[in-house]
């Protein structure tokens, strides 16, 4: 993959993937599905990002939750990120990316998983399609296989993780989970690193420190370890990824934030 659209790419295992068969809403109903409370997230948030390489702003990136949608029967969140080159990249290497999932609102599991990739002359586009009743997830290349309970997508384990009280969670305690992509399931583990205060753009914010220990995903391969800062407050609102690449490291950094479920207690008042 050419060097730019890999720079782009860190921020999108962070942000995306999931869904269910647009417009063929099913009516079959799920039974004997779990029930997580959430209060971390809803409808109406929107974050916005750069994608920094060093002191250049390579590209952007935002993930959105603009609204509901009812799959096989079951109202989920719409989740989308897009990330993007900006025009100065564009002249190198264009990148347009967008990834969508849908999440059960009950049960915070994906439905589905949709993937719409151009960088540069490469494309790709991908589903997959999950049936927690069946346990089997489809994918749009007619390729059908078994799947675990619960099975994230690297975007819904994201959201997943933020519903929880990480408050409870020590340093080098671990968040096990399982992630689908490409007719695969992989296991998806999250370290928990300890806490601290950083700035960006967005403000300042004190944060818990977590590395999603990704094996496979299909969105990025990394030469180190993937951070990742969370707001220390109900929200769990991403500030910061960053990840070491074959040069340097790529800092994906909190621009604006809107629509959040709670108030920001994690923001630091600024000091006159």
């Amino acid at each position: 993959m050419a060097f730019l659209g890999y720079l782009l790419l860190p921020v999108l295992s962070l942000l995306a993937l999931t869904n269910a068969r647009v417009g063929v809403a099913s009516h079959k109903q799920s039974t004997s599905i779990r029930s997580i409370p959430n209060s971390a997230f809803d409808v109406g948030e929107r974050l916005v990002f750069d994608i920094n390489y060093g002191f250049v702003t390579a590209g952007t990136a935002v993930m959105v939750i603009p609204g509901f949608k009812y799959l096989n029967g079951r109202k989920a969140y719409e989740i989308n990120t897009y990330a993007a080159s900006t025009p100065t990249f564009d002249n190198i290497f264009k990148v347009r990316d967008k990834y969508s999932t849908f999440v059960d609102v009950e049960g915070i599991f994906p439905h589905r998983f949709e993937q719409h990739v151009h960088e540069g002359n490469y494309n790709k586009d991908y589903d997959a399609y999950f049936d927690q009743d069946e346990l089997t997830a489809e994918s749009n290349d007619g390729t059908k296989c078994k799947i675990p309970k619960y099975v994230n997508d690297i975007l819904s384990a994201f959201y997943y993780v933020r519903t929880l009280d990480l408050t409870q969670y020590h340093k080098g305690d671990k968040i096990s989970l399982e992630n689908f992509y490409d007719g695969k399931t992989h296991p998806l583990d999250v370290l928990i690193l300890g806490r601290q205060r950083i700035e960006v753009e967005a403000g300042v914010f004190d944060c818990i420190v977590v590395e999603p220990m990704v094996v496979e995903g299909g969105l990025f391969k990394n030469e180190g370890s993937i951070k990742l800062w969370l707001t220390n407050d109900a929200n769990k609102m991403p500030v910061k990824v960053s990840t070491k690449v074959v040069v340097g490291s790529i800092d994906v950094t909190l621009t604006k934030y809107q629509g959040l479920k709670n108030p920001v207690t994690a923001r630091v008042a600024n000091e006159d």
